[in-house]
């Protein structure tokens, strides 16, 4: 309209624009008032209702621009679509195979299984409801839902839980509860709980709106008192409009994040890049967090023969087994060089163990009661904390034992070295494994404090109990997800991780390092700090334009277009977030 000469209607439909905003952004903030929540946008409706009403429209557009463009950058920033606890139902199991009268399975919804129906549950799926074990021994993969590395083994009439994984055979099972009331089920209820009991987090920039906004208030009703002339009123507040707070902040948290994007960390807010800064405490999880979650041979112990032929021995009889510590055997061979020798007379027992002709030797590996039965002189095996042994047999001899363990990650203590120096203090492990297991992994990452064997509701509750606030939680199976929910800040590995474990979590590590925790801290701290930098910078600047503007030397327009130089400033030291900072001696 100005283009076109026509002042008079660019200036009404500008100033009813302006209004309008003004009056929207108003009303969200009479509430946010009456529920104690004092924030930035009391001085920008203030600023945008005086420039109208001293007829400085095209400041008052100006102020919407920066109001509205902080506000879309905040929205972005923080992340507030909040999709875990959908995404961890819709991953959960939909069906169920029934089986009939006849004997034949028919596939239905979860939500039509009913008590003591039976159902099959073919070799790796995950067991849909809690029930009892009709066709054992069986093998299960139960890691997700305690912690245990190491499969575990249930016979026939053994109660058997949702969400675990079944081996490598097909199984029965008599249900024993629906689906709303079976282990996974309750742990979804437990996300959900904790969830909702966290209490919001405070925008950074909010922290410094009340003192801000009382005195560009006083500073601008004293330049009008003094002049007389209230435009000197809308022009104080012009340049006082508190753009560097709205901008700097979220500007550089989406600088923080991008940065934590490009080191495979995935940070789901804004908000939860200030509660990193504020870590004091850092619980872990054991398997698959602090270990690697696969068991691997930690020692050979031979009776009769070199360790290398007893380990070739075995292995090769273990490449004929589906059992996660064959796997291990079988690898940990190869890698020291050893050649696999085949067999055509082969078999393995179910959850006992392998027997394998081997070379022309008759070749036992598995349970020591399984080796005891065919073989003599089996002696068992003195263990530590976290081993378990796996015996050998060759030709009806106690031939030695192959010690296993689920290892320490290698960078588990230097990444607790790099958050005690970054200032997290305590450090936790929460763990359903056994304490001796528990209290041997803690002991090799230097955690101080063990709590075992405990239950998701456990992990929750201890979380929510530990004095030093704030809380980081690192986890990684489905009994996680709970207490990933419940801390401050939840972090789920990831890369081998499951899904549950990262939708309830704030930050997922895409890349299987731990080493990612203590640099998620650091990023988190490195962004808050120049979040608050820029903040500063933004004030005195605006300050000292609002002491000019007080004096009637700076006009409305004017001084708006200045405030966009404060912008500029601010923004580009708020993209610092972006690169790395120097490394801390």
């Amino acid at each position: 309209m100005l283009l076109f000469g026509m002042d008079a209607g660019a200036r009404w439909t500008a100033s009813l624009y302006a209004v309008a905003i003004a009056l929207y952004q108003g009303f969200g903030m009479v509430k946010d008032i009456l529920r104690g929540h004092w924030g930035i946008d009391i001085l920008a409706v203030t600023a945008i209702v005086a420039t109208v009403s001293v007829g400085e429209y095209v400041a008052s557009l100006i102020i919407i621009l920066m109001l509205t463009g902080g506000a879309a950058l905040e929205d972005y920033a923080t992340g507030r679509a909040a999709r875990e606890l959908r995404a961890l139902m819709d991953r959960a199991p939909r069906a169920a195979h029934r089986e009939n009268a006849d004997g034949s399975t028919s596939d239905i919804p979860l939500a039509d299984v009913e008590i003591d129906d039976t159902l099959l549950v073919r070799p790796a799926e995950v067991l849909p409801v809690d029930g009892v074990l009709l066709n054992g021994p069986a093998m299960f993969d139960e890691s997700a839902l305690t912690g245990e590395s190491l499969p575990v083994e249930h016979s026939s009439g053994d109660f058997v839980p949702s969400g675990a994984v079944n081996g490598p055979t097909a199984i029965r099972i008599r249900v024993t509860a629906r689906e709303e009331d079976s282990q996974f089920s309750r742990i979804i209820a437990l996300v959900r709980e904790a969830s909702e009991s966290k209490a919001p987090v405070v925008r950074l920039a909010d922290r410094y709106a009340v003192p801000f906004t009382a005195f560009s208030l006083a500073l601008a009703g004293i330049a009008w008192y003094l002049s007389g002339d209230p435009t000197r009123f809308a022009e104080v507040l012009v340049v006082a409009t508190p753009c560097p707070l709205l901008i700097a902040a979220p500007v550089a948290f989406l600088g923080g994040m991008s940065r934590a994007a490009k080191s495979g960390v995935i940070v789901k807010g804004g908000g939860t890049l200030e509660q990193l800064a504020r870590v004091k405490t850092a619980a872990f999880d054991k398997t698959g967090t602090l270990t690697a979650g696969n068991p691997s041979l930690d020692e050979v112990r031979s009776v009769s023969m070199n360790p290398d032929e007893l380990l070739t021995l075995a292995a090769s009889a273990e490449q004929y087994s589906s059992h996660a510590l064959a796997a291990a055997v079988v690898a940990e061979a190869l890698s020291r060089g050893l050649s696999l020798l085949t067999s055509d007379d082969a078999s393995e027992h179910a959850t006992n163990g392998v027997s394998a002709l081997i070379n022309g030797h008759r070749v036992l590996v598995g349970k020591q009661s399984f080796v005891a039965s065919h073989s003599a002189g089996v002696q068992e095996a003195s263990l530590a904390g976290g081993q378990l042994a796996v015996y050998v047999g060759v030709d009806g001899e106690f031939a030695g034992t192959l010690i296993m363990r689920d290892l320490l990650r290698p960078e588990a203590a230097s990444t607790l070295a790099q958050l005690r120096a970054l200032g997290v203090s305590d450090t936790v492990m929460l763990t359903g494994d056994a304490a001796a297991t528990a209290n041997f992994i803690a002991a090799e990452a230097g955690i101080t404090k063990v709590y075992a064997s405990l239950l998701p509701a456990d992990k929750v509750r201890l979380v929510n109990e530990l004095p030093n606030r704030g809380v980081l939680m690192v986890g990684d199976g489905i009994n996680d997800a709970p207490v990933l929910a419940a801390a401050d800040v939840g972090i789920a590995m990831g890369a081998k991780g499951s899904t549950a474990a990262s939708e309830s979590a704030d930050v997922v590590i895409m890349v299987d390092d731990l080493a990612k925790v203590a640099q998620s801290v650091a990023i988190g701290q490195r962004t808050i700090r120049i979040a608050v930098e820029s903040i500063w910078i933004g004030i005195i600047l605006s300050v000292g334009l609002m002491i000019v503007a007080a004096f009637g030397m700076i006009p409305a327009v004017a001084g708006a277009l200045a405030q966009e130089v404060i912008d500029l400033a601010t923004i580009l030291y708020a993209l610092r977030a972006l690169v790395p900072g120097r490394r801390r001696k």
